[in-house]
């Protein structure tokens, strides 16, 4: 059985400057649970598959049933007199305060003992299949990814799959060669046989609209990771343009932090042109994947090449004159000194972000791939260690399966929206302050209070705002829980 673990940090690599306050993992007992929740959650499971088609987001049902299992019988489950008079019309105030103290209740119900609220924040289908190739490409999946694992993402891939075999760009998408290539790599590399009819389906999806060829260009690049793909057939992403001057206005160091953070370490891969060992796996992988036959594919003419369902707006003529400039400069590049000086200025920032933020990094995508830049620098390196108990941030477990969140978890918003809608019953301070109390300690406990060191080298913007001044002016956080300070907070 699946437990949800909140604030732990056992690995002695791991680093945190709160003590781990807020930090979620999924961690799987096969001895754990009672037959009666172990049946529950079989159910659940069974539920959200029957219903897939037309219900897509899971409920949480796996953290509810032990949020409620942790707190034993509660006082809101049965409705009282009050509660019945409430869906009676007219609506009385006591009925309508008994209906509100059962809601506030059951929510209170759901928070973590440090004081967040967790829960899923998943959805895009392109985060696990980045993370799975990582971990087949340096060799650490069955470390990473134990059989449990594999067998709650098989789970979600299962049950996201569009009814046409294919899969979106996230669990609501209409099909799209991108969603579709890498959900297929993934159960592949996730042990599904090619015979499943999962996998027939799917595969049928992709030869009837072009093969992977026509994959969009991070789906280029993972599939190129993996060896299934060459480099020849990527537009470049030269790790070169990190030497620029600054003052130039097309630097990467001035791009959005999440655009940034994302062709920083790909332009390494690209650069080092990181590709896993060949296996039998990604041979028969060449010959799935494709119309045509593998080495007959012209590889230039791929560059550019896009299913219509994946087209959000085509490629300006300036934008491809630029590339073809790159392609054709790029053999050149490849083993030069110029090459080796980028590649070594790129890795100094990939350094730091991954030290800076305790290897959790900005988010899901250059989590892995500055985690795949590192193994490519030195697979026995530090580096690549401490990245690896991370993994585990961004896994989340719910009725749907095992999936890879948009970021480490939302626990921060979650907490703050939950403490305004609290506090807008005008219920709250009455019994539950204690719930109020830990959200404030957590929220108190999240505070980054300095900016980061050397930001300016490094690209990063100042933080906005600072504690507890433009959280205080909005009333909020409250150091006195009580009746009286909550009375004094909302005047």
């Amino acid at each position: 059985m699946w437990k949800l673990k909140c604030s732990t940090g056992d690995d002695s690599s791991l680093q945190s400057l709160n003590d781990f306050v807020g930090r979620q993992i999924w961690e799987y007992d096969p001895e754990g649970g009672t037959q009666g929740e172990r049946d529950a959650i079989d159910a659940a499971q069974k539920i959200f598959h029957d219903n897939r088609f037309v219900k897509k987001h899971s409920s949480d049902e796996l953290m509810r049933l032990q949020r409620l299992q942790e707190h034993g019988k509660r006082s809101w489950d049965a409705p009282s007199s009050d509660d019945i008079e409430a869906n009676q019309l007219p609506m009385t105030k006591a009925g309508l305060k008994a209906s509100l103290r059962r809601g506030v209740g059951f929510y209170s119900s759901l928070q973590a003992d440090d004081g967040h609220w967790a829960g899923d924040y998943g959805g895009p289908m392109f985060l696990m299949p980045g993370l799975v190739i990582t971990c087949y490409v340096t060799g650490v999946m069955d470390t990473v990814l134990p059989e449990p694992h594999k067998v709650e993402m098989r789970r979600y891939l299962h049950n996201h799959q569009n009814e046409d075999g294919g899969y979106g760009l996230h669990i609501e998408g209409h099909s799209t060669m991108f969603g579709t290539v890498l959900s297929y790599v993934t159960l592949r590399l996730l042990g599904e046989a090619p015979e499943a009819a999962v996998m027939v389906s799917a595969r049928n999806w992709i030869k009837t609209h072009g093969g992977a060829c026509m994959i969009p260009s991070w789906g280029k690049f993972w599939i190129a990771v993996l060896g299934c793909y060459s480099w020849n057939g990527l537009n470049p992403m030269p790790p070169e343009m990190w030497l620029l001057p600054y003052a130039l206005p097309v630097h990467p160091g001035r791009f959005w932090c999440h655009c940034r953070m994302v062709y920083l370490p790909m332009s390494y891969v690209y650069g080092a042109r990181g590709t896993g060992a060949s296996t039998a796996l990604t041979e028969a992988l060449k010959d799935e994947l494709f119309t045509q036959p593998y080495d007959s594919i012209d590889w230039n003419k791929a560059r550019n090449q896009c299913a219509q369902e994946d087209l959000y707006y085509p490629h300006p003529l300036l934008q491809d004159v630029l590339w073809w400039a790159c392609y054709k400069a790029e053999p050149m590049l490849l083993n030069s000194s110029l090459r080796r000086w980028a590649l070594r200025e790129v890795m100094r920032h990939v350094h730091y972000e991954d030290e800076n933020t305790r290897y959790v990094c900005i988010g899901p995508v250059n989590k892995v791939l500055n985690m795949l830049c590192c193994w490519l620098e030195d697979p026995k390196s530090e580096a690549f260690k401490r990245h690896l108990p991370r993994v585990a941030d961004f896994l989340w477990v719910a009725e749907d399966g095992m999936k890879m969140q948009g970021y480490n978890g939302s626990q921060c918003w979650d907490t703050t929206f939950a403490v305004q809608a609290l506090a807008a019953t005008g219920i709250a301070e009455e019994e539950f302050a204690h719930t109020l109390k830990k959200a404030h300690a957590y929220v108190e406990a999240t505070q980054v209070r300095e900016d980061a060191p050397e930001s300016t080298k490094y690209y990063r913007h100042i933080s906005k705002g600072a504690w507890p001044f433009s959280t205080r002016d909005h009333g909020w956080p409250i150091t006195d829980c009580s009746s009286e300070g909550l009375k004094a907070s909302a005047a």
